[in-house]
């Protein structure tokens, strides 16, 4: 019986993670190049300096905010690929989207720091989060539907890292809803948002299982 060129395509997995992973390291060293320096012609004094260096605060807060969005997506996609055997040629396209969302990540970062009080651009910066969590959560569920996951993946891990992605897009659509009062509102919603996911503490009465090690990831 002949086999189809699209039951072997993009079946390797680490493959997959390594360019998922210079994709990641290229959109997170861009993010900086976004960082100016002061311009020495119009600093004459440390008063000056520091004038000019908190001028600047809009754009390292976007690369802050923007960094904590990369990484902690980035930890999100390799929890999914460290619990599957292999992929398959659906899954590597979905990923391949997923990437894409990534490398729109500098452009709706500077999109952001140079139209921090726009609403426009805080909406434009949320729909690049959301398709970041709507494709990973896609990518997730064609992982499970296709068999590619580990024999030991239990439901309870299946579920957790779903709820994950769920519970972090409501949170991050939260943040986006409060432009409607004040972009720095919802930009120190955001950032709180991914402070909570990156430090992952343990809540009051968690037992530590996999599958809050999932969520937490």
């Amino acid at each position: 019986m002949p086999i189809t060129y699209n039951r072997i395509a993009g079946q390797n997995i680490e493959r997959l993670a390594a360019l998922s992973d210079g994709i990641f390291g290229v959109a997170m060293t861009l993010l900086v190049l976004d960082l100016r320096l002061p311009s020495p012609g119009g600093i004459h004094s440390e008063r000056e300096l520091w004038h000019a260096i908190a001028a600047g605060t809009p754009q390292f807060l976007m690369y802050l905010m923007s960094f904590l969005t990369l990484g902690i997506f980035w930890v999100g996609q390799q929890t999914q690929l460290n619990h599957m055997t292999h992929a398959d040629r659906s899954f590597t396209w979905i990923h391949l989207v997923f990437l894409f969302a990534v490398t729109l990540m500098p452009f709706s970062t500077k999109l952001l720091a140079e139209f921090i009080t726009f609403r426009v651009a805080l909406v434009t910066y949320w729909l690049n989060i959301l398709l970041l969590g709507v494709v990973l959560y896609i990518s997730w569920t064609c992982a499970v539907s296709s068999g590619l996951l580990k024999s030991e993946i239990g439901e309870k891990v299946m579920r957790a890292i779903r709820r994950r992605i769920v519970v972090a897009q409501i949170l991050y659509a939260c943040g986006a809803a409060l432009c409607l009062i004040n972009t720095y509102w919802s930009i120190t919603f955001i950032v709180a948002v991914q402070l909570y996911y990156a430090i992952a503490p343990r809540l009051p009465g968690s037992n530590g299982g996999p599958g809050e090690d999932a969520v937490n990831a």
